[in-house]
């Protein structure tokens, strides 16, 4: 455990400082306009923590596949801001409404929400710029790269996975069919995502982009489920947002429909199955910990 934190650790701290450099340039190219309001907002929410799992998992693909890091810094810091800029949405009133985002005030409730909505407009513009302008990926892998955010992040992906939960709210019964395919289309399309452009980045065959995709897949579903469980058994300060907002909005979850100890179980059990799915991967050992790793959260 102590070893995948310092590894996670390690690759946070490389994708935030990415991070900051491309920040820094975005911010000289648009210093004419005086637009310092809204990079601020940017990076409120996009320097504001969190375990940075998504720009880790490409990292790690892309290790793994035996890709370089530098392949992999474009695609890290795309998928860290489409995440946060679909945090920034998530959090809005006419979503989820609530007023913490990772340990500090909302991106809607420290600047308001229509630059909150052109914050997150603009990370995600931003996040396709960086991938197309990266002079370590050829225009393959830039071509690659593009289209998969997009199909993740668009309407068969994050964005429909966002609407069928709204929907789902409004409806009395909910399956765990449902739910488990509004999950696989939201948080795992996202994890899927990651994982796939790490091995876009090292070149990998496409028996291992295969792969990786559907660990992704495999472990975002877990991991929604395992953060269902830390929204009834976590605090504030450790989940760094309200604990129990699922329960006061009328959430249907995997913890209403199968139990806390089922909604862990089920969670152990998908860990098993991601375990299964690394065997294409050649350099999978930090992989096999770090699956354990986001399951111990809840162990």
């Amino acid at each position: 455990m102590a070893d995948v934190k310092t590894q996670l650790s390690a690759y946070a701290k490389r994708a935030e400082e990415y991070m900051c450099s491309r920040m820094d340039a975005l911010e000289q190219d648009g210093a004419e306009m005086a637009m310092d309001h809204l990079f601020s907002a940017m990076r409120h929410s996009l320097m504001a923590g969190g375990k940075r799992i998504r720009p880790a998992m490409v990292y790690a693909f892309c290790e793994a596949c035996g890709g370089s890091p530098d392949a992999a810094d474009a695609a890290a810091c795309a998928m860290e801001m489409s995440h946060t800029a679909s945090l920034i949405f998530d959090d809005l009133p006419a979503l989820d409404n609530d007023d913490l985002r990772r340990g500090k005030p909302s991106c809607h409730k420290a600047y308001g929400e229509s630059t909150a909505i052109l914050a997150g407009l603009a990370l995600i513009n931003a996040a396709y710029q960086y991938i197309a302008e990266d002079a370590h990926l050829n225009t393959a892998q830039q071509a690659a790269l593009c289209s998969l955010l997009a199909r993740r992040e668009g309407a068969i992906g994050m964005v429909g996975g966002e609407l069928k939960d709204m929907e789902y709210e409004k409806q009395e019964e909910v399956s765990v069919e449902e739910i488990e395919r509004m999950c696989l289309a939201k948080t795992g399309a996202f994890m899927a995502c990651s994982c796939e452009m790490g091995a876009v980045c090292a070149g990998a065959s496409e028996a291992q982009r295969e792969a990786a995709r559907e660990y992704g897949y495999t472990v975002g579903l877990a991991f929604q489920i395992v953060d269902d469980i830390l929204d009834v058994t976590s605090t504030d300060e450790m989940l760094g947002k309200p604990v129990g907002s699922d329960e006061a909005e009328g959430k249907t979850t995997f913890v209403t429909l199968l139990g806390l100890e089922g909604a862990k179980a089920r969670a152990a059990e998908l860990t098993a199955k991601a375990h299964g799915m690394l065997a294409e991967i050649p350099q999978n050992a930090f992989l096999a910990a770090l699956t354990d790793a986001l399951l111990v959260r809840v162990q």
